[in-house]
């Protein structure tokens, strides 16, 4: 299983340009994301009102398992990045030198941008909406295989842990709504 990750990292990341490496980069920067981010809370803010309050704490809450759980198993499983990868030196292309951290399973990147995408996509239930979050979180997690930085499989536990995450704190806010609804 792992050859075949590395084959299929190698084959991605070897799909590049100078374009690209610029898209890529700047899609991997977490200011990026800023506005995205802002929008979907003014969005909740004005679908849920008062509500929002509970949902900031829960949104903390997932953002907060999420980036630890995904350093938890980092440091657990020990997969050395493609980029530190020995077997792999002269193979991988790396923008501007930049590797990261000794390991890269599961991705932190694609656990976070999942978190969001299914944490949004089920509070909104919008068809446009959903399609838009999961190519962009789909965008974040492949720019850090362009990048060198993560293989294929540290992509997808990455984005399984986020989802996972995200449709856990939506569960726990349904659970909230449906308590309050109960006391009126």
């Amino acid at each position: 299983m792992e050859q075949i990750d590395q084959q299929l990292f190698l084959f991605l990341n070897s799909a590049n340009s100078p374009f690209w490496d610029d898209i890529m980069s700047f899609l991997s920067m977490k200011l990026v994301w800023a506005p995205l981010y802002l929008a979907i809370l003014v969005w909740m803010g004005m679908k849920y009102g008062k509500k929002i309050w509970i949902l900031l704490l829960l949104i903390a809450l997932a953002i907060f398992l999420s980036d630890r759980i995904s350093v938890l198993i980092k440091d657990l499983v020990a997969r050395p990045r493609p980029c530190h990868e020995t077997s792999l030196q002269g193979l991988v292309h790396m923008v501007r030198g930049v590797c990261g951290g000794s390991y890269g399973f599961v991705s932190s990147h694609a656990a976070n941008s999942f978190n969001v995408a299914f944490l949004s996509l089920l509070l909104f239930r919008k068809k446009w909406y959903t399609v838009f979050i999961i190519l962009w979180a789909s965008a974040v997690s492949y720019s850090r295989i362009y990048l060198g930085v993560h293989y294929p499989g540290d992509i997808v536990g990455g984005a399984v842990l986020g989802a996972f995450i995200g449709w856990g704190i939506c569960k726990l806010f349904s659970l909230y709504e449906r308590k309050t609804l109960v006391k009126v």
